[in-house]
């Protein structure tokens, strides 16, 4: 009998595992070559997996929301079997599959093999319970082994995991506190911990406030892509010193010089020329200018990247907010730019995107004027080091210095903000690319053709 496995695919370079959102078809289905199998998840965009081959479905190794590391086989299908053919009795229990993304004490990811763990096979680390009877995961035994904590250390970890478990965050981040601080006395408080350091300053952490649900209120549930954006953000803000400048810029040629070409560029090239691809244009320029902009931190490393990646913020009719991005955007033209910004966005909004159009950017801006918003402090995108944000294009009264003295005008003016990752981005960096956009936007051609 021909098996044929199907593997979780990798989708992206990034992408180390996915969630199973559906099974489109169960145990003993026939199915036909590059059918829909299952919907699949991962931090970046959904994705829908077809069958390799056709057959019929003898097994199904995991189950819908289970989180399943990248080349794992996820099903098998037999390609001699007819319809009626009994199907393959199903576990009842999947096999164990541990694969993390482990943050050592110098600063590095070390990413650990998937382990396929069948019944009879066993773990060389930690017993999986403490004489507590608490049960610990072969992932977390294993870096307990490698960091040397022992079990009791292991039973005073508050977990935060189902039933108090401890999770892999709770003992990295033990690990980390234990490396990196001197001894503390932890001193506690409803709702606010404190902890005194030997030292002359104290920290303070705070955990999150109680809500109350009583009176009259709305529940509502945050759905996937919103818990991975809140928790995108907040490790934003935890990793990187966020700083933010300001400039005001006035775009006067440049909205004077699309109002007259946006009807001809319609019917030369059937898009529709917006102010974006004329941002994402000013930005590149920028970035050449600035290369260190266009760069990630990795440890103590800094990492330049030579290609120009460039994300625009694209927010969804659900309100949720995705990233597309244009791929090596300095090599294209003001058409190419055009045709990238409104193919990209349009799909976006259709959750038509594709997983690797949604990676690898290297630099993003957000639109926060087409909201009516004068101007912003918008999140970096890890692991970029710097987020632009465009305000909203107003009339207002200018002083403009001509030759023959200063006078007053109505003017385009607008306000750009950038966020920056202050680790490596500094003040006079930080501002003088912001200054450099601004002023590739002031000095538009106002004679430029199409």
């Amino acid at each position: 009998m021909a098996q044929v496995e199907l593997v979780m695919p990798k989708m992206g370079e990034s992408i180390i595992e996915a969630t199973i959102l559906s099974w489109k078809k169960k145990v003993g289905d026939r199915v036909e070559q590059d059918e829909t199998l299952l919907e699949i998840a991962t931090d970046k965009v959904d994705s829908e997996v077809p069958s390799p081959s056709a057959g019929v479905i003898t097994q199904i190794l995991f189950n819908e929301n289970d989180v399943v590391p990248v080349g794992q086989v996820i099903a098998l299908i037999s390609t001699d079997v007819t319809e009626e053919a009994a199907p393959a009795p199903q576990a009842s229990t999947p096999p164990i599959v541990s694969q993390e993304v482990k943050s050592t004490s110098n600063g590095h990811n070390l990413v650990e093999t998937p382990v396929l763990s069948p019944a009879s096979a066993t773990v060389a680390a930690l017993p999986k319970q403490s004489e507590s009877d608490r049960f610990y995961s072969p992932l977390v035994r294993t870096i307990a082994k490698e960091e040397k904590v022992s079990i009791a250390e292991l039973d005073a970890i508050a977990g935060s995991g189902q039933g108090g478990r401890v999770t892999k965050s709770d003992i990295l981040n033990f690990v980390q506190n234990r490396h990196s601080a001197p001894p503390i006395i932890a001193v506690q408080a409803p709702q606010v911990v404190t902890t005194v350091e030997k030292s002359i300053s104290t920290k303070v952490e705070y955990t999150a406030p109680a809500v109350s649900v009583s009176g009259n209120v709305e529940i509502i549930e945050m759905d996937r892509m919103r818990r991975l954006i809140a928790d995108h953000m907040v490790m934003s803000k935890q990793v990187a010193p966020h700083v933010t400048s300001f400039v005001e810029a006035d775009v006067t040629n440049l909205v004077n010089w699309r109002n007259k070409i946006k009807g001809e560029f319609q019917k030369k090239h059937s898009e529709n020329i917006t102010f974006t691809p004329i941002f994402a244009e000013a930005v590149c320029k920028a970035l050449r200018d600035f290369p260190l902009v266009n760069s990630s931190v990795d440890g103590n490393r800094i990492i330049i990247k030579k290609d120009l990646n460039i994300g625009m913020a694209t927010a969804m009719p659900n309100g949720n907010l995705i990233v597309p991005v244009i791929k090596s955007a300095d090599m294209l033209n003001l058409v190419g730019l055009t045709k990238q910004v409104n193919d990209l966005a349009n799909r976006a909004r259709n959750n038509q995107l594709k997983p690797e159009e949604v990676q690898g950017g290297t630099f993003t801006f957000t639109n926060v004027g087409g909201f009516g918003n004068v101007m912003g402090t918008p999140i970096i995108n890890q692991p970029q080091v710097a987020i632009l944000a465009l305000g909203v294009i107003k009339k207002k009264p200018a002083v403009i210095e001509t030759e023959f003295g200063d006078v007053i005008a109505v003017r385009q003016m607008m306000f750009l903000s950038l966020s920056y990752d202050h680790r490596i981005v500094d003040g006079s960096l930080g501002g003088s690319f912001l200054r450099r956009i601004a002023d590739y936007l002031e000095q538009f051609d106002v004679n430029r053709t199409i």
